[in-house]
């Protein structure tokens, strides 16, 4: 619940770029899926331009337009990774059996574990 209030309260200021850095980290499994589908839904109906923070694959496929992976030290953007599915017709039910949805989740995996198999002890 704390988070569709922090959710509204920030829409309710009508920025024209929301952030959001890990809002739905701290959910349960199911609340998370609910979460995702009503911002798709959200970013659908009002046209915001939002940049959603993550560390979660599924999701960034799922929320995104676009995936930025970045780099370890120092970030910088190693790849940018199109998700060319409309928002309006993703839902975790029908992405889940998803070819285009794998195949992207699988792209976005491979540059991310590449990554972190460079160097480094972090």
């Amino acid at each position: 619940m704390k988070q569709r209030v922090a959710v509204a309260r920030t829409l309710a200021a009508d920025p024209k770029v929301v952030l959001m850095d890990e809002p739905f980290a701290a959910v349960d499994a199911q609340t998370r899926i609910t979460l995702q589908e009503e911002l798709l839904r959200i970013s659908i109906q009002t046209s915001k331009s939002i940049l959603f923070v993550t560390h979660s694959v599924d999701e960034a496929v799922f929320l995104g337009d676009r995936v930025l992976v970045f780099t370890r030290r120092p970030g910088q953007v190693k790849e940018i990774v199109e998700v060319p599915m409309p928002r309006s017709e993703r839902t975790f039910d029908g992405l889940s059996g998803d070819r285009r949805f794998l195949d992207i989740r699988e792209r976005v995996t491979h540059l991310v574990r590449a990554e972190m198999q460079t160097g480094g002890d972090d």
